[in-house]
């Protein structure tokens, strides 16, 4: 396969993390998953967004930071990376959380880190209705994303769609998940990989999966 460090991105409950687990499983690789149950900050956050955007935001940044610079590190027992998170999606959430001055310090920081991060081969972006993505959230059940802010939600939807239809800086996947079932569904799962690995094998720079089953 030609890409050796694969990103699976989208909003909150679109899947990332069970995709990132199929795929590591699929070309025996090291998994790189974002810290989000160790961030001290989260449950106070979505209690209150304004209060504590700003300690959210950086507790990410700077983890996000340490676990990328991991990757410069030859591992000699595999040859391909799968991560669940893209770096560069940071800012995404900082701009929608913080306020002016908040987010003036923050790209400083961001800036300084930014360029010492590895640039992915592949990058997958998993997409769904705000429906679904309620329904998945309720459904995994976590304690701190009992009192998940709807709007918030919508906001961060908008946001991921705006950023990825500007990307450009790595080959890019898009599939959109809300009809399909990649987990529990053995064909839809069967064409989902199907998709990756032409992407994989460097079929396309670009290309759009619509997730239907037939």
């Amino acid at each position: 396969m030609d890409n050796r460090y694969i990103v699976v991105e989208g909003p909150i409950g679109v899947g990332k993390t069970s995709l990132s687990n199929i795929l590591a499983g699929r070309f025996s690789a090291r998994r790189v998953f974002e810290i989000v149950e160790e961030n001290p900050f989260l449950a106070n956050f979505y209690a209150d967004r304004q209060k504590y955007a700003f300690q959210t935001q950086i507790f990410f940044l700077l983890s996000r930071f340490k676990q990328q610079q991991d990757l410069f590190q030859p591992d000699l027992f595999h040859s391909v990376t799968v991560s669940d998170y893209l770096f560069a999606k940071d800012r995404i959430f900082a701009c929608l959380t913080l306020d002016s001055h908040e987010l003036a310090l923050y790209e400083r920081v961001f800036e300084a880190l930014a360029p010492r991060v590895t640039r992915p081969d592949l990058v997958i972006y998993l997409k769904a209705r705000l429906d679904v993505l309620l329904y998945r959230i309720r459904k995994r059940g976590r304690e701190f994303e009992r009192q998940f802010d709807v709007g918030y939600l919508e906001e961060l939807v908008h946001a991921y769609n705006e950023f990825f239809s500007h990307y450009t800086e790595t080959p890019l996947l898009v599939v959109d998940t809300s009809d399909i079932d990649f987990v529990n569904n053995e064909l839809d799962l069967k064409s989902l990989m199907e998709s990756i690995d032409r992407a994989s094998q460097g079929a396309a720079s670009q290309r759009l999966v619509q997730g239907k089953r037939a």
